[in-house]
């Protein structure tokens, strides 16, 4: 009955109430999607680097070590010898090394020099595994493999010549013209640094770099071709390289004993620990977002006790008719309280099952080209919370529009 009651006061005033009903939907989406976002972007800031035990570079700051190694954010501020990275990866607790070299670009992107292991071992993501779009990885000595965002924004192929250039500026003085280098193969998205980084071997590192000096082609120097070696290429330094441990029991251990290392100051970070720090870094534009969906969803709750307190005026003879068939002035006011919650919860279903064929529809698009996974399912704790937080505060709000309809029918009451 009294729901009935409620029911047919809104469909008398079906204009304005669908209108409040669609401004507390959108409200809700907004609240409810940036929520998701922001959890599940957390999530997946976290998993930019998957499976991956240690990264070890040149004794620096946490954070900076993980922006130049995994997001090719910054510069090292300096190299490792190749002989402490082989003393170190022979380790009898180290299952796989991936040996990683940076310094060079190519029309802004970042050029990493590494071996084929990379390709086996480095994960992303739900510990996913690069997988190769089109081509195969670097097998001669001037192959490339260019991330996806690399290949369609600069209109890559496989067979394609391209020239890399000395520093990680967009424009360079210094190209290495002398050893084009061919794509052999286009890695699919990621939604990480991968996407725009091209990929060579350590030697082919090497091999470019032969005849220059502190970044400049000295005149008159060795001629690079394909007949060389890559025995004769080994690498005297790289940047970085990452640790998969035999056992995630060793490794504490062993980054207090990377740590510790005699031969040169080295730094030892774990990865996870390190994202962690680094997206809490971020926590004023977190925060800015919920600061946003939580002024939508105000002005949309404000909206609805401005539509229900509009309806009070007009329907001062539906409250004279009430009140003469003995309706009490506490009446008044439960149904108001029940018009708002109805129309509340009305926009807060259609909000979450727009959430869900949003989240069903995109999810594929949204890891690809932002790198976020979105898992689709049940909302959260967190999630439910807030939608009761939204349900409180629209009976919150109603109580304006209740009052003064209980003020009113006292108002008849008295005269």
């Amino acid at each position: 009955m009294f729901l009935r009651l409620a029911l047919s006061s809104l469909r008398s005033r079906k204009g304005s109430v669908l209108l409040t009903f669609l401004a507390v939907a959108v409200s809700v989406f907004v609240l409810l999607g940036v929520e998701q976002i922001r959890h599940q972007a957390k999530s997946s800031f976290g998993n930019t680097v998957s499976g991956i035990d240690l990264i070890v570079g040149a004794r620096t700051g946490d954070v900076n070590l993980l922006l130049y190694s995994v997001f090719r954010l910054g510069n090292a501020t300096n190299n490792i010898s190749w002989h402490s990275y082989k003393h170190i990866a022979a380790d009898p607790n180290i299952a796989w090394t991936i040996p990683i070299s940076l310094g060079d670009s190519h029309k802004g992107y970042r050029v990493m020099g590494t071996t084929a292991d990379y390709f086996t071992h480095f994960r992303f993501g739900q510990n996913k595994l690069l997988e190769l779009a089109e081509g195969a990885v670097f097998f001669n000595l001037f192959d490339v493999v260019l991330g996806s965002d690399v290949a369609r924004s600069l209109g890559y192929q496989l067979g394609d010549n391209l020239v890399l250039a000395h520093g990680l500026g967009s424009t360079s003085f210094s190209q290495h013209e002398d050893t084009p280098f061919r794509v052999t193969g286009i890695l699919k998205p990621t939604g990480t640094p991968v996407d725009q980084t091209l990929h060579v071997s350590l030697e082919g590192i090497e091999a470019m770099h032969i005849g220059f000096e502190g970044g400049i082609q000295l005149p008159g120097g060795p001629a690079v071709t394909d007949e060389i070696e890559p025995g004769d290429l080994t690498p005297k330094t790289i940047t970085a390289f990452m640790v998969g441990l035999k056992s995630k029991l060793a490794t504490f251990r062993l980054q207090r004993q990377i740590n510790s290392y005699q031969h040169e100051p080295l730094l030892a970070i774990l990865p996870g620990v390190t994202l962690a720090q680094l997206w809490q870094m971020m926590a004023v534009m977190e925060n800015s977002l919920r600061l946003v969906s939580a002024l939508v969803l105000l002005a949309s709750l404000l909206g609805l006790a401005a539509m229900l307190l509009a309806s009070i005026r007009e329907r001062q003879r539906e409250i004279v008719v009430m009140r003469a068939i003995g309706a009490s002035p506490w009446f008044l006011l439960g149904l108001v309280e029940a018009e708002a919650l109805l129309v509340t919860l009305g926009g807060t279903t259609l909000a979450m099952l727009l959430l869900v064929l949003t989240t069903t529809l995109s999810s594929a698009l949204l890891a690809e080209q932002f790198g976020l996974f979105v898992e689709v399912g049940l909302p959260t704790a967190h999630s439910m919370g807030a939608l009761l937080a939204v349900v409180i505060a629209a009976l919150g709000i109603g109580l304006v529009p209740g009052i003064a309809a209980y003020r009113c029918a006292l108002h008849q009451q008295l005269a």
